[in-house]
């Protein structure tokens, strides 16, 4: 057992007192945003004051993925031999996921004036379709936050091999981000995560020159073509992965949409127009920001561990491969620049755990909370309740950080989950005219059961469901010698499911109507109040409507005369309606809201 390096620590101490001062700054600078326009403080903390600028929401934007799991687990693809560059598919996935985001997504969410991903489902589907929808939601955040914190244990393991003060550091970093979070909301999580990725970006790019010129590193050049120390790091995709490598690229594409922390930056933003622009900022920064990552990742190919302090037995093979980012940094560099390096990463990857435990407390205090089961609630209450499940949240994701050994399993099957149920939903919310709550029902069944079905290597989890192609692989554990036998199926499920989902929503949705709008099945089988309801001027708030989108609450407790204002205020904000056109003549149920 080595000992503790006062230096190494000293410059994490140092990163992590500048991003909690910037926190705690950022917090005390728009204390009182908002107010002159009347917003809401808790819609203040959950999207600001719908005033990010270019410069402070380009930052933000590239955070939304770009964090401690991204530049570690791009270095670990380019580093592991069978998969290598090509198989390094987070970069241009998020990439290409923040530009279709931005191109067809960011306008229709931002123009609308919603607060959370999950207003438009609960203005169509209901509170019930709302709250089931926030499962697989709030699953993506909290176990993200959880690899998150994950990661940064691994990192600090490298400084400091005391398991007990690794487990330490990990519960303060998760306070101090929660600390931050508190007390400023987005406006801190925003303005920490300009400090995050400049850290980032200055530790790696310090750190990339003193690796590659070390001795014991052979030139990246050669070995990304030809063996050396081990296969060549640039990679390759074997014709029986084709389907693999396809569906995993999908998912991180399409699948890196439907997530709170990405429209949490979408509805901060000053407009419809500026939130487009910030996601192709974001998209171009993603890749900017993965090129030390995948340099990192191929030095660690190209290095003969043997000539290093590390060992002889390379990271590989001691099962160390998802830490090779903070390896490199503290084995192929000088003393000083090793320290910055690792503290600025540990820093970085103690911050990106914030905004997804900030995403996870607002869908709840909005969406299950108020809209659900409060629609009186006053905003203090809101607030408090957002406060509370920020601590509740971060604790949780900090718990199973530490507890759980299988933290990026559970993080891979529920992000799988948000492609699968929550992505053909959002097409469906916002674009498909006519679906329902059955169909909404229906599409979530067919996602889960068959993604589900499928398995999941990382959790010891055996399919029920073998799609063509699936073969059993041994999985060697090299510390232990433990051989394990796992079902892979190289079939593109992940993608299948979700066309199987969103194909069952539109088909559903239509089939209800059809049988209850003909006649062959009695109103009172409506129990959802999703088809025959929607079109009875009785049962309709006319506050809710948005302009020509007839959407109503339908599904929510009854309104009552003196809530409907501020019903109507939830989801409908004056300045932002303005950008969409409104005529008397589109809607005979068209109401004026002054």
């Amino acid at each position: 057992m080595t000992g503790i390096h006062v230096e190494g620590l000293a410059a994490i101490a140092l990163f992590y007192v500048l991003i909690l001062a910037v926190g705690i700054w950022a917090a005390w600078k728009n204390k009182h945003a908002g107010e002159a326009e009347g917003t809401d403080r808790s819609e203040t903390i959950m999207v600001g004051g719908r005033d990010i600028g270019l410069f402070v929401g380009g930052f933000t934007m590239t955070a939304t993925w770009v964090g401690g799991g991204y530049i570690n687990g791009t270095a670990e693809y380019v580093y592991l031999p069978g998969y290598g560059l090509a198989w390094a598919q987070a970069p241009f996935g998020y990439a290409l996921s923040l530009v279709v985001g931005g191109l067809f997504f960011a306008k229709p969410m931002r123009s609308r004036g919603y607060v959370t991903m999950l207003d438009p489902f609960q203005q169509k589907y209901g509170k019930r379709m709302g709250g089931l929808l926030f499962i697989p939601a709030l699953m993506g955040e909290i176990f993200w936050s959880a690899a998150i914190l994950s990661a940064l244990g691994a990192t600090l393991s490298v400084i400091i091999d005391i398991n007990i003060k690794m487990s330490m550091s990990v519960v303060i970093s998760a306070c101090i981000a929660i600390f931050y979070t508190l007390v400023g909301g987005l406006y801190s999580v925003a303005y920490t995560d300009v400090v995050q990725l400049f850290c980032i970006f200055l530790g790696l790019w310090v750190s990339v020159p003193f690796a590659l010129n070390n001795p014991a590193v052979s030139d990246i050049k050669i070995s990304a073509v030809k063996e050396i120390y081990q296969a060549p790091w640039k990679g390759n995709i074997k014709r029986e992965d084709t389907w693999v490598w396809i569906d995993n690229f999908c998912l991180l594409m399409l699948g890196g949409i439907p997530w709170q922390v990405y429209f949490q930056r979408v509805l901060s933003a000053s407009s419809a127009t500026y939130a487009q622009v910030l996601s192709f900022i974001a998209a171009a920064g993603c890749l900017v920001m993965a090129v030390p990552s995948v340099m990192i990742g191929a030095i660690g190919a190209s290095t003969d561990w043997n000539q290093t302090a590390y060992g002889p037995v390379p990271p590989k093979e001691r099962d160390q491969a998802d830490m090779i980012l903070p390896i490199v940094l503290q084995y192929l560099c000088p003393p000083f620049v090793s320290f910055f390096g690792l503290g600025a990463v540990s820093a970085a990857v103690m911050s990106s755990a914030d905004s997804s435990i900030l995403s996870a407390s607002s869908m709840f205090a909005r969406n299950i909370y108020q809209l659900a089961f409060r629609q009186s609630a006053s905003d203090t209450e809101i607030v408090w309740v957002m406060r509370v499940t920020i601590f509740v949240f971060g604790g949780l994701a900090t718990a199973m950080a530490l507890l759980t050994g299988t933290v990026y399993g559970l993080w891979y099957l529920s992000s799988d989950l948000v492609y699968v149920i929550i992505f053909p939903q959002l097409i469906s919310v916002l674009f498909v005219k006519g679906t329902n709550t059955y169909g909404s029902v229906a599409a979530y069944v067919f996602g889960l059961i068959l993604r589900i079905g499928g398995g999941e290597p990382y959790l010891s989890l055996p399919p029920f469901i073998y799609y063509p192609g699936w073969q059993i692989e041994d999985r060697i554990h090299h510390l232990t010698g433990e051989v394990e036998h796992i079902v892979v199926q190289k079939f593109p499920f992940k993608t299948v499911s979700m066309l199987a989902s969103f194909l069952g929503n539109v088909a559903f949705s239509y089939l209800a109507k059809y049988l209850f709008e003909s006649g062959k099945l009695l109103p009172k089988y409506d129990f959802m109040d999703a088809v025959l309801a929607r079109h009875s001027i009785e049962n309709m708030d006319k506050t809710t409507l948005v302009n020509r989108n007839t959407i109503v609450l339908s599904e929510m407790a009854a309104v009552k005369p003196r809530l409907s204002v501020q019903l109507a205020a939830t989801f409908t904000r004056r300045d932002t309606l303005a950008e969409e056109d409104s005529s008397p003549e589109d809607s005979p149920n068209h109401e004026t809201l002054d």
